[in-house]
């Protein structure tokens, strides 16, 4: 009580508007719920409306008989995974090796692969395509993961920490006859567990959203995933909100759930990487 009396006007106005903005960033996530939980053709989109009838589960039934939501859930869980796995060993390895590594043009390296968080995904989504479609891989589990397994912020976050590890405790494992991926595995690796958490939050939660990609390289409903899925489905009940209401809430839960459990290392993972804004 006394260090809340003692707190100064300027961090009063700081808490306040804290919490406005964050109330008004759950509002519609709010909104959103509750309209999901309404029988099917239950106006919601007036706030007075919102409360008024019964709360039910019906809406999540219907939509599993409607689209084979399920399926893109799988699909989509299964893709984020996969590529989360892979982008964090790819990224450690590659992180360890500029690191720790000596080799010829290990700086232009590193220079050409930071330069590549700079390029975006429309700049080079027409060859990437070109060549998907002459390797035989769209609509296809592979087709769908090897574009994202590419995470150049990943390798800054695990070098950045990489380079905070004493170069003594590298050459102990050197002197006790251990090879490059041996020291990487039993040095690096034991040490580096929440770095790797925070790529592969990062990781998860980008492949889970990820709508381009998908969007042009699967033609087959049952291979969809849910960002591709869900417009398609909305589009087909563009007069009623609660159905597209509750495919929403499906789509969302598990990013908001890995944020709220990993959430430190999010933050962690933003300090390492230099990110601002």
């Amino acid at each position: 009580m006394e260090k809340i009396k003692k707190m100064k006007p300027g961090r009063w106005i700081a808490y306040i508007l804290a919490y406005a903005i964050a109330l008004l960033w759950l509002f519609p996530v709010v909104w959103m719920i509750i309209s999901s939980f309404k029988s099917y053709g239950t106006p919601v989109s007036i706030l007075p409306e919102l409360f008024k009838g019964e709360f039910t589960f019906d809406n999540y039934v219907t939509i599993t008989e409607k689209a084979p939501v399920l399926r893109w859930i799988f699909n989509s869980f299964f893709v984020a995974m996969v590529v989360t796995v892979g982008t964090i060993l790819i990224t450690s390895l590659a992180a360890y090796a500029i690191s720790k590594l000596r080799f010829l043009g290990k700086k232009y390296v590193f220079a050409i692969i930071t330069t590549g968080m700079m390029v975006p995904m429309e700049a080079i989504i027409i060859p990437l395509y070109q060549n998907m479609a002459k390797l035989g891989l769209l609509n296809s589990y592979i087709g769908l993961m090897c574009p994202s397994l590419a995470a150049p912020i990943g390798v800054l976050i695990m070098k950045r920490f990489y380079d905070s590890i004493p170069q003594d405790l590298i050459e102990a494992g050197m002197l006790d006859g251990a090879n490059d991926f041996q020291r990487w595995w039993k040095i690096c690796v034991p040490i580096s567990k929440s770095s790797m958490a925070a790529v592969g939050i990062f990781t998860f939660i980008n492949s889970w959203n990820n709508f381009l990609w998908p969007f042009l390289s699967i033609t087959s409903e049952k291979m969809m995933t849910l960002p591709v899925g869900i417009p398609q489905f909305q589009g087909a009940n563009l007069s009623e909100f609660t159905l597209p209401m509750t495919i929403s809430v499906v789509a969302s839960v598990p990013a908001i759930i890995m944020f709220l459990i990993f959430q430190k290392h999010i933050i962690k993972g933003i300090a390492m990487s230099g990110i601002k804004g």
